[in-house]
């Protein structure tokens, strides 16, 4: 007689209830989703308002927590709006991202962030903004004001027209630079601001040449009003007016008996990282991420570290001439 014998219970799966499964999806869904409006807001890009606004520590006379709190706060409020920014130019522009190579796989684009969840998101964003400037450290923040204006005038429809593409996006920069010498109570030079806006227009020069060299013009279409060989001519126009700005701001701010070092000291420093983005971008084909460009290539990193040195020792000498003399 054949006696039929149950398989080994350690061979069966066990049994999961209906409950459990829908409490598992739902909990991947959620991680999903936080993912996903994290990536809209572009992490990656924080490192712009890092760079930017805490440009007037370096001319600030005395730094104390004062200083250092109001200047954070200007990089908390600038990262919230273009947070807000980029899910509003997301949402605006989702139509033309599906038809993009790369661009289709963003969050609202490929439909993993439905639109109101997106126009919640902003906003609690906007809300967030909001209390951060009503309850934060009291200093003008009209700059804040006029990049949200401008970038949803970007978004409306400038975005699309020849120059003024560009011009838009390095005035942001510009309106970064400004908030932070507002939060510190410091004067801004001309010099700075000629240097910051001719620099970010290089570089987003740069990322136009790269989008015009790999898939043409037909996904952007302000690219229709450039060439390649256009486009290198603004860049190197831009390059020379970056390094004469640079070098003005270091002539106004560095005291005379040190400015010859400053400048003398600056000047290969100031071409070298030009030079180098600029092969990093004729050259090598690349500059579609300037920040990544900035932050990651091993020669820019080594040359700003010994600019900064040059730059450092000469500030520290100059606020503290005691220094120098117990050296000697």
């Amino acid at each position: 007689m054949t006696v039929l014998v149950d398989p080994p219970t350690l061979d069966r799966p066990a049994p999961v209830s209906p409950t459990a499964a829908l409490s598992t999806g739902s909990r991947a869904t959620d991680r999903n989703l936080v993912r996903d409006l994290t990536t809209l807001i572009r992490p990656h890009q924080w490192a712009k308002n890092l760079l930017v606004v805490p440009l007037v520590l370096i001319d600030t006379p005395r730094l104390g927590l004062g200083v250092l709190g109001r200047v954070s706060w200007a990089v908390l409020l600038f990262t919230l709006v273009s947070a807000l920014v980029y899910v509003w130019n997301d949402v605006y522009d989702r139509h033309r991202d599906r038809a993009h190579p790369t661009k289709r796989n963003r969050p609202i684009a490929s439909g993993r962030v439905s639109v109101p969840t997106a126009y919640a998101f902003g906003a609690l964003l906007a809300t967030a903004l909001v209390a951060a400037v009503a309850f934060g450290p009291a200093f003008p923040w009209w700059p804040l004001a006029a990049y949200l204006t401008l970038n949803v005038a970007y978004s409306r429809g400038l975005k699309h027209l020849p120059l003024l593409d560009v011009l838009v996006v390095a005035g942001g920069f510009l309106l970064r630079v400004v908030q932070g010498y507002l939060a510190a109570g410091v004067a801004v030079s001309s010099w700075l601001l000629i240097a910051v806006f001719s620099l970010c227009l290089l570089l987003i020069l740069g990322k136009r040449r790269h989008e015009m060299a790999v898939g043409g013009s037909a996904h952007r279409p302000s690219l229709a009003g450039y060439s390649v060989q256009y486009l290198d001519l603004l860049i190197v126009l831009c390059a020379a007016v970056a390094i004469s700005g640079f070098l003005g701001h270091v002539q106004a701010t560095i005291p005379t008996p040190y400015q010859a070092l400053a400048l003398v000291g600056s000047t290969p420093f100031a071409l070298f990282a030009v030079a180098r983005y600029l092969q990093v971008v004729v050259v090598d084909g690349d500059g579609g991420e300037p920040t990544r460009v900035l932050l990651k290539d091993r020669a820019m990193l080594v040359n700003a570290l010994l600019w900064g040195v040059l730059i450092g020792g000469v500030l520290l000498v100059t606020q503290h001439p005691a220094l120098l003399a117990l050296a000697h």
